[in-house]
């Protein structure tokens, strides 16, 4: 065994998420690095010396949550246009607000999203957005780990212009970011309503030449179900099986319009989904075949889209909403279970972007991605199954400390590297220009 560690995390209950499921009952974990070194008993583990020791006090210790699809600098449209359909608020708010962004504005709003992901438990997420080098940089800066992509569609961008600059901008990030500890580059086109059969065929290309994930919104709404099939003849799961995007790189967002053969096919591509069920239900989309998707093995993780339609990145919030939107669209209690969704936020996530060798889950070797959850709390007292807890119970204002690739970003509920106010304040002018003041 290793004598001595960088970090400690001991007496709590470690949900290790592993193939077995491992729980440890009290349990700790050592951290050398930036990997795992040790996970075992309090007892046998907890004597080690480290460098630093964070004491769960009897709380959950557990894999970071992986967020598997946001937006994260449109924090800075939090609110600014709800209670309306998808194509109004995007056509008419979204699209126009975004074209008052630059660089600064959207690194300014992803460290904003940044501080609160880690702040609620999320260590990983997915990106698709505009200038996302900015993303890239400010989720570097956080300390983060993220999945980023340029978003592609056929019309001009306020970052790169016309398409081919797009795919252009998508190189430069492919060969900035190559190697890096904690950012992962994905290609990344809109959907099939705002991607020309060309646009995707090519992102599928280039996603596969350079081995990374391809992520797209997919089957979002009844609309774009029926408009895709008027326009090509096929669903929008059928269209990019014609055009050979399917594949096991590619993270399909929402799917909420399925029917059994598009079902099969992602079943039969190894396609990976995932589920945005709060941001599904606020804009009016619809709900998810997730539990049928999961009945057919395929990989689904849980996502939180962007808090101009959820309103916020609680990953704990999701799970909950998970877990009891299908219940009740099936009116089955059983479907959904607490073990179910808590995989599908952690170790499931983490597959469906590509990163389950090295996140996910508390195992000797990978990355120290890890939370504890104090539970000493009265909406957490007692606690008979900590799994149960953690999707119907816990808040994303439970989280006491959350470590990143072996390093301690947040402790006793304060960020340790981040300038919190100022942050806040910036996000604040931004939202003044937004508004026209």
């Amino acid at each position: 065994m290793t004598t001595a560690a960088d970090l400690l995390i001991t007496n709590g209950i470690v949900m290790t998420m592993d193939p077995h499921g491992r729980v440890i009952e009290n349990g700790a974990v050592a951290v050398c690095g930036e990997a795992i070194a040790v996970v075992g008993s309090a007892a046998e583990v907890g004597s080690m010396a480290a460098r630093e020791t964070i004491d769960a006090a009897g709380g959950i210790i557990m894999p970071g949550l992986v967020n598997t699809h946001t937006h994260a600098a449109m924090t800075l449209f939090r609110g600014l246009a709800d209670d309306l359909p998808l194509m109004t608020w995007l056509n008419e708010h979204i699209f126009p607000a975004e074209a008052l962004l630059d660089a600064d504005n959207v690194y300014a709003g992803t460290l904003l999203g940044c501080a609160e992901m880690i702040l609620s438990g999320t260590t990983c997420f997915c990106d698709m957005y505009l200038f996302e080098d900015a993303v890239a940089r400010a989720a570097k800066a956080a300390g983060m780990r993220a999945v980023v992509g340029e978003v592609l569609y056929d019309f001009p961008s306020p970052n790169y212009g016309p398409i081919q600059k797009g795919f252009d901008y998508t190189r430069h990030l492919i060969d900035a970011w190559h190697s890096d500890p904690l950012i992962t580059i994905a290609v990344e086109p809109h959907s099939p309503y705002l991607c020309a059969p060309d646009l995707l065929t090519e992102a599928a290309d280039v996603a596969r030449k350079h081995r990374l994930p391809l992520v797209i919104h997919l089957s979002e709404t009844h609309k774009e179900f029926h408009d895709i099939q008027d326009k090509y003849g096929a669903t929008p799961v059928g269209h990019l099986a014609h055009l050979g995007v399917l594949g096991a790189n590619l993270l399909a967002c929402h799917c909420v319009v399925l029917d059994d053969d598009d079902m099969d096919l992602l079943q039969q591509h190894d396609v990976k989904v995932s589920h945005n069920p709060e941001s599904n239900m606020k804009l009016a989309s619809g709900v998810s075949p997730v539990a049928d998707l999961v009945e057919r093995g395929v990989c689904t993780g849980l996502g939180t889209d962007g808090c101009s339609s959820n309103n916020n990145l609680d990953m704990f919030a999701e799970m909950d909403m998970a877990a009891k939107l299908h219940k009740a669209s099936r009116l089955d209690p059983t479907v959904m279970d607490a073990a179910t969704v808590l995989r599908m936020a952690t170790i499931d996530g983490a597959r469906a972007l590509g990163l389950d060798t090295i996140t996910g889950s508390i195992e000797t070797g990978k990355r120290a991605d890890m939370i504890v959850i104090d539970t000493r709390k009265p909406h957490l007292t007692p606690m008979y199954h900590p799994a149960s807890h953690l999707v119907y119970a816990v808040g994303g204002s439970d989280v006491y400390a959350t470590v990143i690739n072996g390093r301690v970003l947040m402790k006793g509920r304060r960020l340790m590297h981040m300038d919190l106010e100022k942050i806040m304040a910036d996000a604040w002018q931004i939202a003044k220009t937004i508004r026209g003041d």
